[in-house]
């Protein structure tokens, strides 16, 4: 059983959870605090069963049907659907369950998460067809992943804001960027098979500059919502430090090097996503009382 456990873990790679809930914490307590909505600890465990649950479901799905591709990838080989570690049929069985337990877990939200969660899924399972038509499929994990916040938000509200929508949109630049940077690394071989993304479209230099684009929008999204929400020094800690993660990310990879794709990948967005959250959140907890 144990081993079963890693085994999954691994295949969803719960370790990349780190990029998503900080911000999913982040959208709960600018609800609780910023827009005034009582706080509940049920609440709050629902939040982070739906981020598990969804996340788990998104990438269990990307590994079933990539299963093909990681096979043929000397990078993705040793994954556990194309090792054998994980059957497809399990794999897609662990796919139906979290779909399940993620929109049964919306239903004690309230209603509109329910019925905005199928909208959530689609989105998040739908971004492992785009890279077979479209260069773009970036944004589609980003606009996955920038459901974080705004969902969290609406599970306290019920209701859609301008503050928690602009923390999505910075959080959908900061993910398709650094997804980026880290589709670099298969660029030769998702062009022999015919895959698309950045990089294959426009080079790895061209994918960088695209990628540095990008992220210029998640900094000064970042600013924007410091100055619209009326945050103190605490918050402009972790955005400058958010910021500054950003700019080492272009400082660690370049076209003709990718020797640090996985450090700027992991460590400096851990980083970043886990100092913005505890100060933006230490911010509204201190100040917008």
């Amino acid at each position: 059983m144990p081993s079963t456990v890693k085994n999954y873990l691994s295949l969803v790679k719960f370790s990349h959870t780190i990029f998503a809930m900080p911000f999913a914490m982040t959208g709960f307590v600018m609800a609780v605090s910023w827009a005034g909505y009582s706080f509940s600890w049920a609440l709050l465990l629902l939040v982070v069963l739906c981020m598990v649950f969804a996340r788990s479901a998104a990438m269990a799905f990307n590994r079933w049907l990539d299963a093909e591709y990681d096979k043929k990838n000397p990078r993705t080989a040793r994954r556990e659907i194309p090792a054998g570690i994980i059957s497809p049929s399990n794999a897609l069985w662990f796919v139906i369950g979290n779909v399940i337990l993620f929109m049964a877990t919306t239903w004690f939200i309230n209603l509109v998460c329910f019925f905005l969660s199928p909208v959530a899924m689609l989105v998040v399972l739908g971004y492992s067809y785009t890279k077979r038509f479209t260069a773009l499929c970036h944004l589609v994990l980003g606009v996955g992943l920038s459901l974080a916040p705004i969902g969290a938000f609406l599970a306290v509200t019920g209701h859609f804001s301008l503050l928690p929508v602009l923390l999505s949109v910075m959080v959908l630049c900061w993910v398709s960027g650094f997804d980026i940077i880290y589709a670099l690394q298969d660029e030769e071989f998702d062009r022999s098979q015919q895959l698309h993304s950045i990089p294959t479209w426009l080079g790895k230099a061209g994918g960088l500059r695209f990628s540095e684009g990008l992220h210029v929008v998640a900094a000064a999204l970042a600013v924007t919502i410091g100055v619209m929400g009326q945050f103190s020094w605490l918050y402009w800690i972790g955005a400058g430090v958010f910021i500054l993660m950003l700019f080492m990310q272009h400082r660690l990879v370049k076209p003709h090097d990718l020797s640090r794709v996985n450090i700027a990948f992991m460590t400096t967005n851990g980083i970043a996503s886990v100092v913005y959250a505890v100060f933006a959140i230490a911010d509204m907890l201190i100040f917008k009382q």
